[in-house]
């Protein structure tokens, strides 16, 4: 898995504890090695990771050795993220994109 600098991985077993029960917003990256977008997308996490550390988390999901994870929340395309407020999914956003953009769509969320 590419991972992007700054950005922590989880799995099917620490999903429950670093991203259902975060205190803050939580942006998964559904990602896999396989996954071109997925490399384009590293840099644009690792940026906004560090640039709104204090409001949101990030994190990447590797799909092919978290299957379970995977399918609990109907992900079919890499990259897919989505975002989690108290547990819940909120936001769903499929598809690499710049991090100007990336924030744009995050606005309602932070």
């Amino acid at each position: 898995m590419i991972q992007a600098e700054g950005v922590d991985v989880v799995t099917d077993e620490s999903f429950e504890r670093e991203v259902l029960n975060a205190g803050l917003p939580v942006l998964v990256e559904f990602t896999a090695d396989w996954c071109p977008p997925c490399r384009q997308l590293a840099p644009v996490l690792s940026a906004v990771a560090r640039e709104e550390a204090a409001r949101l988390k990030v994190v990447q999901l590797d799909v092919d050795t978290n299957p379970e994870t995977m399918n609990r929340y109907g992900v079919l395309a890499m990259p897919t993220l989505l975002v989690f407020r108290a547990g819940e999914p909120v936001k769903s956003m499929v598809g690499a994109r710049p991090k100007r953009r990336l924030l744009q769509e995050l606005e309602d969320i932070l």
